[in-house]
């Protein structure tokens, strides 16, 4: 059986589109976007609004488990904030070795850190030591950063820091998010690891689940944009491995979750960044149902929320549910 993880996607997949999909269905675990960690302490406050899931037993509305991610590259510094997020009960603490933005990479963190193996196996050390030995500490990485020569190095490198589970997302920094992703090369990580390997990039559909799967070796996925813009993907490759169907959701199907997202946002998001929070996900919907092309054109000039408001209750049923709180 194939387990979907939701990846995490700093500025989209947050906290409100965590909700959203997971209740829509399918996806069997989440990664937070990263909590960038310094040279300080952070009180609770911030690993809270990144993850407010954190006040309802690290799960989702749906009962679906997310797990913390932290980005950095000072080991000490990673133990000690890991230690304190790890009180707070997430499903699991998540090291992010693959952001491949610059000011990040700049810093010594993300991708930048699979150029030194030494350090990505004393941060994992740190970081395991640091949390109780029941809670799961997993990694996050890509091919590399220029190229791919050191890229089972660094998986290497990883588990031996007491890694019990590796996402590889089958692209360099160099590559960023362009096609194809090398999902062979999640096939030789994977050969040489003892813990399970996820495989992660490119999957926008069930075909590419499927491929994906031959090619890397890997029972386990995680999608990320691909989910963004088929909210029902993760059901759709349940379905095909059980009946050869792919199951879909249907645009009606998909309204109460998409006016609830904007409830969510409506309230719980700065006024600012509202209605460009609706667009973001339009511009990816649009990709896979011909209502959103309509609906992106007809507020792709909007920025007032009060007019987002009227198109709403114009245009999608009544939301359902109540929003997940974020802190502030």
């Amino acid at each position: 059986m194939t387990a979907i993880f939701l990846a995490p996607m700093e500025g989209l997949l947050d906290f409100v589109l965590r909700d959203v999909l997971t209740r829509i269905g399918g996806i069997d675990a989440c990664v937070s976007e990263f909590i960038r960690v310094t040279n300080t302490l952070m009180p609770e406050r911030t690993f809270l609004r990144v993850v407010p899931e954190l006040l309802t037993g690290g799960k989702t509305r749906a009962g679906i488990p997310v797990h913390a991610q932290l980005l950095g590259s000072d080991p000490v510094c990673m133990a000690e904030n890991a230690a304190r997020l790890a009180n707070l009960g997430p499903a699991g603490i998540d090291l992010n070795f693959g952001c491949p933005a610059k000011v990040v990479n700049r810093h010594g963190g993300g991708a930048a850190l699979l150029e030194h193996p030494e350090l990505l196996t004393r941060i994992v050390g740190e970081v395991r030591r640091a949390v109780p030995a029941a809670m799961p500490v997993t990694a996050k990485m890509r091919l590399g950063l220029h190229d791919d020569r050191r890229a089972e190095e660094c998986a290497l490198a990883i588990q031996e820091g007491g890694a019990s589970r590796i996402v590889v997302h089958g692209r360099t920094k160099a590559d960023a998010y362009r096609p194809p992703a090398y999902w062979s090369r999640i096939a030789d990580i994977r050969a040489v690891l003892r813990i399970p390997v996820v495989a992660n990039g490119e999957i926008w559909t069930v075909q590419d689940a499927l491929r994906c799967r031959a090619e890397s070796g890997c029972s386990d996925l995680m999608i990320g944009r691909g989910l963004v813009t088929d909210p029902g993907l993760a059901l759709s490759i349940a379905a095909s491995g059980k009946t050869g169907l792919a199951a879909g959701v249907l645009w009606q199907d998909l309204q109460p979750h998409f006016a609830d997202f904007w409830h969510t946002v409506r309230t719980q998001l700065e006024p600012r960044q509202q209605a460009g929070r609706l667009k973001q996900w339009l511009n990816f919907l649009r990709r896979r149902y011909p209502q959103a092309q309509q609906a992106y054109d007809d507020l792709k000039a909007v920025t007032d929320p009060r007019a987002v408001d009227t198109w709403m209750a114009r245009n999608t049923m009544e939301r359902v549910g109540e929003p997940l709180r974020a802190v502030a």
